[in-house]
């Protein structure tokens, strides 16, 4: 193992075992990915397993710094996470790099409101809820209230 990686896993040692955001710094202070765990310790010590994939292995090999921001709770480092990919754009996020995003609940304020997924807020009084993570049961969240209050989509 090359010696900074030697480093990085001492470094890694001392995480806290919380919940948090990871960014991953090449030696030119450019952040190259981020991420999200429940166990920051954990998830971090994963990408020094030798059962990483190609793509993990070209990734820490770019690798010379990683700091943590630790967080409340999952959802709030699920949050964290996806503003900090959009902020930054690291080049090795590609879920959330397109400011695609999670879905999230928004309820009109209309004298008949709608309720539908959505991946943008909009600043017209509208409710939303979220995000989530499952599309699909909040798809089906999403026919079961509309269903049940007859709402217009």
């Amino acid at each position: 193992m090359k010696k900074y990686l030697n480093d990085l896993y001492k470094q890694i040692e001392k995480f806290p075992k919380t919940s948090g955001c990871y960014k991953m710094y090449s030696k030119d202070n450019k952040i190259l990915y981020i991420g999200k765990a429940k166990n920051l310790r954990s998830r971090v010590k994963n990408y020094f397993s030798k059962r990483t994939s190609h793509k993990t292995k070209i990734l820490m090999n770019n690798v010379t710094n990683i700091e943590i921001i630790t967080t409340n709770s999952e959802y709030e480092a699920l949050l964290l996470e996806c503003n900090l990919i959009k902020k930054y754009k690291p080049t090795y996020n590609i879920k959330l790099k397109d400011d695609k995003g999670y879905p999230m609940i928004r309820i009109t304020c209309e004298k008949y409101p709608r309720i539908f997924k959505t991946r943008k807020i909009i600043n017209d009084g509208s409710e939303y809820f979220g995000p989530y993570v499952n599309v699909k049961n909040l798809d089906l969240v999403l026919d079961l209230i509309n269903k049940t209050f007859k709402t217009k989509k």
